[in-house]
C-alpha cells in the first residue's frame, strides 16, 4: 500500500499533535455525502497471514504467509490509511521473549511494514498472541518489556509505525493485563520510539461492549508522550464472537459502543476499533454503517477503525475484504469509503518498487489455494474459572480444570465450502456463561494441497452449536465435532464430515 505525497505531508504534520483529527462536518449532512469528513484519524483493515499456522516456526508459504502488497495497494488507493499486521511472537523471537530476532521472519515483517509506511499509511505491529507465549500466559513484565525493547528499537525511527501491545488479552488477572501494557509502553519509549502511537488492548478479548466491566483500571496507564490509544474490538453477532454472518439488529453496532464511548469521555481517553465486521446482508450493512456513523459523531474520542480482515489466504471467508474477490469486498468497501480520512481519499499515482516485494512466497501460495471460508474458533485449556455471565469467549468444550494445551498458541485454518484434501475450522460451540478459561482463539484457512492454520481474534464464542451437540443432534456445518475433552456430538450433518484441525478441535467441513 502506498499514499500520495499529499498524504505523506498530512501524516507528518499530524504527528505534531498527539491526537490529529480530520475536518468536521455538520452531522445532519453526513448521510448525503459519499465521502464525508468523518473526523477520524485512521480507517483501514487488518492484513492477516503471518499469524496463521500451528507449526512454530513453521514454513513460509505452507504454514503462514505475508500480505500481498499488490492487494494492500488496492486498498491504499481506495483511501485506507492504516493497516494492522498480525504476527506471532514465537516466530519473531523463537527462543524466548528475551531472545534475538529470527532474521528471515523479521525481514519479511519489516518489508511489509515499510511497504505500508512508504505509502504514507500507518502500519500497526500486532503480536497476535492473546497475552500468551508458547501457549502460556505471559506473567513476566520484565520479559515482555524486553520483547518490546527489541521490536521498538528496530522501528524507533519510523513515525508511521504504531505499536499494539498484544492482541486480545483474555482470561487473565486484570492487574496483570494493566502491568503488561504499562511494561510495553515503558519499554517502547525507553527504546527511543517516542513519536509513535501505542495501542493498548484490554482483557476479555478487548471487547468494546464489555470494556467497562473488565477494563476500567486501564485508565491508569501512563505514557510520557501522551499517545496511548485504547484499542477495542467489536463484532455484531449474538455473542460478539465474529463467528456468524447474522447481526443482532440493524442498530447493534452503535449500541455495543455506547458504554465504551462514555468511558472514553469520562476518562479523557482516545479509542480505536481495531477489529470489526459484519456479514454481507442488509441488517449487518446497516449495523456497520450505524456504528461508523456513531463513532464519527463521537470523533472527540474515537479515532477510527480497522475492518477484520484482508489477506491472501482467506478464500471465501465471510468477512474477507481481500481485493477484489473477498466476499465482503464489493459490499463493505463502499461503506467504509464514506468514512475514510479526508486527506487520504486521493490515490497514489504509482506502485513503488516495494510493491513487488510482497512476501516472497505469498503469490505462489495464493495460486494454489481454492475458495475457502473461515470462521473464528477457540481452542481452550481451562486454567481457572469465571462465574460472570458476560465472560468473553469461553468455550463449552468440556475440560478438566487443570488441563492446558501444550503447543497451541493460535490455531487457525479457514473453512472451505468445498474441501478436497485439507481440513478447516470455523465457529466453536461455546457458552456465554461458563467456567473455563485460558482460551486461544483461532481461524483456519486452507488450500487444496496444504492445510494451514490461521490465528485470529475474537471477542466471545457461540452457544447454539454447544447446545445442539450436547443433546446428541447432528453437528452443523463448520461447528465442532470432536477433540480432546470434547463431549458433544461427533456426527456431522450430510454432506459434511468431521475433520481433525488440531488435537483440541475437530470441525464439520
Amino acid at each position: 500500500m502506498r499514499l500520495s505525497n499529499l498524504i505523506l505531508a498530512a501524516s507528518a504534520a499530524g504527528l505534531a499533535s498527539a491526537y490529529p483529527r480530520g475536518r468536521d462536518v455538520i452531522p445532519s449532512k453526513r448521510s448525503a455525502l459519499k465521502k464525508r469528513s468523518s473526523g477520524f484519524t485512521w480507517v483501514g483493515c487488518n492484513e492477516s497471514g503471518a499469524e496463521f499456522g500451528t507449526a512454530i516456526p513453521g514454513a513460509l508459504g505452507t504454514d503462514y504467509t505475508w500480505p500481498t502488497t499488490a492487494n494492500i495497494q488496492v486498498l491504499r488507493d481506495a483511501g485506507m490509511n492504516i493497516f494492522r499486521v498480525p504476527f506471532l511472537m514465537e516466530r519473531l523471537v523463537p527462543d524466548s521473549m528475551t531472545g534475538s530476532l529470527a532474521t528471515t521472519y523479521f525481514d519479511d515483517l519489516k518489508t511489509t511494514v515499510e511497504f505500508i509506511t512508504n505509502s504514507g499509511a500507518y502500519a500497526v505491529l500486532d503480536p497476535h498472541n492473546y497475552g500468551r507465549y508458547n501457549g502460556d500466559i505471559i506473567t513476566s513484565t520484565s520479559d515482555f518489556g524486553t520483547f518490546w525493547t527489541t521490536v521498538a528499537t528496530e522501528f524507533a525511527s519510523n513515525n508511521l509505525v504504531i505499536f499494539d501491545t498484544n492482541n486480545e488479552y483474555h482470561d487473565m488477572d486484570q492487574s496483570l493485563v494493566l502491568e503488561l501494557n504499562q511494561a510495553a509502553i515503558d519499554a517502547i519509549r525507553a527504546a527511543g520510539a517516542t513519536t509513535q502511537y501505542i495501542f493498548a488492548e484490554g482483557n476479555a478479548y478487548t471487547g468494546a461492549w464489555s470494556w467497562t466491566t473488565y477494563n476500567d483500571n486501564m485508565s491508569n496507564l501512563t505514557d510520557t508522550e501522551d499517545k496511548i490509544i485504547y484499542e477495542m474490538h467489536q463484532y455484531l453477532d449474538s455473542d460478539s464472537s465474529g463467528t456468524s454472518e447474522t447481526c443482532v439488529s440493524s442498530t447493534i453496532g452503535q449500541e455495543r459502543l455506547e458504554s465504551a464511548t462514555q468511558w472514553l469521555k469520562d476518562n479523557n481517553k482516545k479509542g480505536f476499533i481495531g477489529e470489526f465486521a459484519g456479514g454481507v446482508n442488509s441488517v449487518c450493512e446497516t449495523a456497520v454503517e450505524g456504528m461508523l456513523s456513531y463513532m464519527s459523531e463521537n470523533n472527540d474520542v474515537w479515532m477510527g477503525a480497522e475492518w477484520w480482515s484482508a489477506g491472501p489466504w482467506w478464500g471465501t471467508y465471510m468477512y474477507s475484504l481481500e481485493p477484489t474477490d473477498g466476499p465482503a469486498y464489493s459490499t463493505y468497501l463502499p461503506i467504509l469509503e464514506k468514512y475514510f480520512v479526508s486527506s487520504s481519499t486521493s490515490t497514489s499515482t504509482s506502485s513503488s518498487s516495494s510493491s513487488s516485494s510482497s512476501s516472497s512466497s505469498s503469490s505462489s501460495t495464493t495460486s494454489t489455494s481454492t475458495t475457502t471460508s473461515a470462521s473464528k474458533t477457540t481452542v481452550v485449556a481451562v486454567a481457572e474459572t469465571t462465574t460472570s455471565s458476560a465472560a468473553e469467549k469461553t468455550t463449552s468444550v468440556a475440560a478438566e480444570p487443570t488441563t492446558t494445551p501444550n503447543s497451541q498458541v493460535e490455531v487457525p485454518s479457514p473453512s472451505a465450502d468445498s474441501v478436497t484434501t485439507s481440513s478447516t475450522a470455523v465457529p466453536v460451540a461455546t457458552s456465554e456463561t461458563t467456567t473455563s478459561v485460558v482460551s486461544i482463539s483461532v481461524y483456519v484457512p486452507q488450500a487444496t494441497s496444504t492445510t494451514f492454520a490461521i490465528a485470529t481474534s475474537s471477542t466471545q464464542s457461540s452457544s447454539t452449536a454447544a447446545s445442539a451437540s450436547a443433546t446428541g443432534e447432528l453437528v452443523a456445518h463448520y461447528y465442532q465435532c470432536g477433540g480432546i475433552n470434547w463431549t458433544g456430538g461427533t456426527v456431522c450433518e450430510a454432506p459434511y464430515i468431521c475433520k481433525d484441525q488440531n488435537p483440541y478441535y475437530y470441525q464439520c467441513v
